[in-house]
């Protein structure tokens, strides 16, 4: 039922070329019995523009004066803002300072250096008045060559303290700076499995960062009292939820077992059956929901594209029962993650494509591989057209397209909420576009390893 060639090629740029039929593509092909293989290639591979691609280069505009000063400001860090910031008041204090003094100093000259000459009666008429010029004349170009001077010192000293005020102006601000710094390394260790006793307890006088400090300590108690409650009500959930569904079904299949039972008791005990199942799939879906929107406790290395190849291979006879071709490009990608989730929020992806289908002759194409350093999955299928504004929506639980909560005959609605808890919890993301001709085009992106 499937036909999967071993030679597979990594591809220039994996996710923008999907029209080229390739012959190294790795291709899982699902037919239902009886159909030929002509009717292989009635549908098209999604168009160009549905799938995820780098977007196009747009011209730069030209940035005013304004923007530039703006941008240069976001990208200097807060610990050489207040460093510069130190430095220049220093630094016009100190210009002020300076140019008090040499306005005093300007007036202690001119006022202790002025004297008048005085001759004796006999001397000639107009020589003490020639001599009193003279002497105002080289007084004051004494008092200029003084002020001259204090004026170049000053400026050298000026530059000196200006350089010591840059140097010193730093290592207040990393002292200033130094409790925040220790709130950051604090939060950058949390998780999940060391929130009852990692906190900062910041030491020192209670001013306004030790009240940020204490204030974050005090979230950080709320936020363990609420994981915790999370983690008790799940396994007791776990339990409570699936026991009765378990023994239901032991009961229901004890019964549908007996030769005596007539035909309307099995009917109904089969009817019973499938509302069970359903119902401990939707119970399951929850719990792997509300897992998911935990912090990872797993994280090893793991290539997605055996996760993939594992999920095709799982969904194959469920593909062939409903009519479906999966083809596959898988590409290496490798990750940090936990490869139980990843495989689920892939199984999810292709069980969506494939139930929610074109009834006959439906398509569905997967693709793996690396784009710009990240790691992309992408999931399309031909299908019913799908409304742009409605994409986002079903991502939430229990959103289907067309369908309210009471109509859960094919599936509890949480598929996609539970691939894009699984995938945030990866530091991804995962989004959804219209394909031209109907169906969706799901892109998964996930840091590389």
């Amino acid at each position: 039922m499937s036909d999967e060639q071993d030679r597979p090629a990594v591809p220039t740029h994996p996710m923008i070329s999907p029209h080229s039929e390739r012959a190294s593509m790795t291709r899982t092909r699902v037919e239902q019995l009886g159909q030929g293989d002509g009717d292989r290639d009635g549908q098209r591979p999604p168009q160009e523009e549905a799938w995820d691609g780098p977007p196009p280069i747009q011209p730069a505009a030209e940035e005013t004066m304004a923007e530039r000063i703006r941008v240069m400001r976001d990208r200097v860090s807060i610990r050489w803002r207040l460093t510069l910031t130190y430095s220049a008041l220093f630094f016009a204090a100190g210009a002020f300072l300076l140019a008090v003094m040499y306005l005093i100093v300007s007036a202690v000259l001119h006022q202790g250096f002025s004297f008048t000459l005085k001759l004796p009666q006999w001397a000639p008429e107009g020589l003490a008045e020639s001599l009193n010029d003279q002497s105002q004349l080289l007084m004051n170009n004494n008092i200029n060559l003084i002020l001259e001077n204090l004026i170049r010192q000053s400026i050298m000293v000026l530059i000196g303290v200006g350089i010591l005020a840059l140097i010193l102006g730093y290592f207040v601000a990393d002292r200033a700076l130094r409790p925040v710094t220790q709130m950051t390394a604090t939060a950058k260790k949390l998780s999940e499995s060391n929130l009852a006793h990692q906190r900062i307890d910041l030491k020192g006088p209670q001013d306004e960062l030790k009240e940020l400090a204490d204030t974050f300590d005090a979230m950080l108690t709320r936020l363990n009292i609420a994981f915790d409650t999370q983690r008790r009500f799940v396994a007791n959930a776990s339990h409570e939820l699936r026991t009765p569904l378990t023994i239901n079904r032991t009961v229901l299949e004890i019964a549908l077992s007996d030769p005596e039972a007539s035909e309307d008791l099995k009917a109904l005990g089969r009817t019973l059956l499938e509302v069970n199942a359903r119902n401990e799939k939707l119970i399951e879906g929850l719990l792997l929901l509300a897992r998911s929107e935990r912090e990872l406790r797993v994280r090893k290395p793991v290539d997605v594209k055996e996760v993939a190849t594992t999920a095709v291979e799982q969904l194959a006879p469920f593909a062939a029962e409903h009519g479906v071709t999966v083809t596959t490009e898988l590409s290496a990608a490798p990750t940090l993650g936990d490869p139980v989730l990843l495989e689920r929020s892939i199984s999810n992806l292709l069980e969506n494509a494939v139930k929610y289908n074109i009834p006959e002759n439906g398509k569905v194409w997967i693709r793996t591989g690396m784009v710009d350093g990240a790691l992309v999955v992408q999931v399309a299928n031909t299908g019913q057209h799908v409304p742009a504004y409605e994409v986002n929506s079903l991502f939430e639980p229990f959103r289907r397209l067309h369908a309210d909560r009471v109509d859960s005959a094919k599936g509890s609605g949480l598929g996609l909420s539970i691939v894009r808890a699984v995938v945030q919890a990866h530091g991804g993301n995962v989004a959804a576009v219209p394909r031209d001709g109907g169906g969706l085009v799901v892109t998964i992106r996930l840091p590389g390893r």
